[in-house]
């Protein structure tokens, strides 16, 4: 057993830290690189390329791997972001290749499917929706080619310095994705699952239903991590680490009706079925969000949790239009400002919860109004007047289409 004077002349223990980072296709993406990065800079005693354990779902997944690498937040920025001529960009329009194999394969099998179709209703009296059923194998499993995306990946992960192996990591990364045939979470990084090349980790977490194939490992298919919850943060605390830091990207829109009418937001409806899937979509993944963050804090007590998310009523992240070169600039420049901000906002209760954890706040650079993520950034139009100009015009598409159907040929 230790003396008293040993005790009081050993180092404190260095805390044990977990990021978490659930998905949000490339808008969540963005967003966590800038949030990120505002953390990374506004807090002494942490540096987020060197914590003890990470998970990612989904977009996450891309973004926790390059942590677990070692690149640092601001290094993302310089090489997905700011950068468009450096040689280690991640090239966006691999996100929307088209899954030409998947759309060969699946149409090759229509005429067989068909013709089985047609002699079940010609020969055994089906009806003529059976046929329809029939076909349903024909249509292709995901539209854009998550090959694609995993050869980005691996070309990044497999560069001088860097690892494509979970078992060669200084720090725990775990990578969910879901098993299509079970609906289990797969745990990739875990022990059992860490001899899957990281990279395909990462496009198998990401695969969501309809954009992207489920991605075929070890003879089963796994697709998107947020079909099963939107963290998997449990996984970390389970771990018994001291404190657990969640990015969640996707938050519902609230349009207040009480501000200034210059400032209203519209009604959602306004924008059609797009917009509605959207809200409808962030809305069913923030409510398991809070339903899980709530276990969290009763479950484990003894780990603090702090969680970050964009505002409700930021309409520039509702809109973003992330295939945009300049506007994936504004989008990382506004989450760095508005994580910024909400530090600021939050410094007093922040400051004694990191505190317990030998971190605190840069004030110089936390409250430095001059202080930028991207530089040469332009003053982008109120983000209430956009929503209401993408509105008008999908409100006057819509009529225009309608009157097009209307008029007599």
């Amino acid at each position: 057993m230790p003396t008293k004077a040993k005790a009081l002349s050993e180092p404190p223990k260095k805390p044990r830290v977990a990021l978490a980072l659930a998905g949000g296709g490339p808008l969540g993406a963005i967003y966590e690189i800038g949030a990120l990065c505002a953390l990374d800079e506004c807090l002494r005693g942490l540096r987020l390329h060197q914590c003890s354990d990470y998970i990612g779902v989904s977009a996450g997944a891309f973004i926790a791997a390059g942590l677990a690498n070692g690149i640092r937040p601001r290094d993302m920025c310089h090489m997905f972001i700011d950068d468009p001529l450096a040689d280690e960009d991640f090239n966006l329009n691999a996100l929307l290749r088209p899954a030409w194999g998947e759309m060969q394969g699946r149409a090759a099998r229509a005429p067989w499917l068909l013709a089985q179709g047609l002699w079940g209703w010609a020969a055994q009296g089906h009806s003529l929706g059976s046929i329809l059923e029939t076909l349903g194998p024909a249509l292709p499993t995901g539209l854009l080619d998550n090959e694609a995306v995993h050869r980005e990946i691996e070309a990044l992960l497999t560069r001088k310095g860097r690892c494509n192996d979970f078992r060669k990591l200084k720090a725990s990364l775990t990578l969910v994705a879901t098993d299509l045939d079970s609906g289990d979470a797969a745990p990739f990084g875990q022990p059992g699952w860490d001899h899957v090349p990281i990279s395909r980790a990462i496009v198998a977490s990401a695969a969501l239903p309809g954009l992207f194939p489920p991605v075929r490992i070890d003879g089963r298919h796994y697709a998107d991590g947020a079909l099963k919850k939107t963290m998997h943060a449990s996984i970390a605390l389970e771990r018994g680490v001291d404190i657990l830091i969640c990015l969640n990207p996707l938050v519902p829109f609230l349009a207040n009706p009480g501000v200034a009418e210059r400032e209203r937001i519209p009604p959602l409806v306004r924008g059609g079925l797009p917009v509605v899937l959207n809200q409808t979509f962030r809305s069913l993944i923030h409510s398991r969000l809070e339903l899980g963050m709530k276990h969290y804090a009763q479950d484990y007590p003894d780990t603090d949790i702090v969680l970050l998310e964009p505002d409700h009523r930021d309409a520039e992240m509702f809109l973003a239009n992330t295939f945009s070169y300049r506007q994936r600039r504004e989008l990382a420049e506004h989450a760095y400002q508005q994580t910024r901000h909400w530090l600021r906002l939050n410094a007093v209760r922040l400051t004694q919860l990191f505190a317990r954890h030998g971190m605190g706040f840069d004030a110089e650079t936390l409250h430095d109004k001059n202080r930028h993520l991207v530089v040469g950034m332009l003053q982008s139009p109120a983000p209430a007047a956009r929503l209401n100009a993408v509105l008008d015009a999908l409100e006057a598409a819509m009529k225009t289409g309608l009157a097009h159907r209307r008029a007599p040929a």
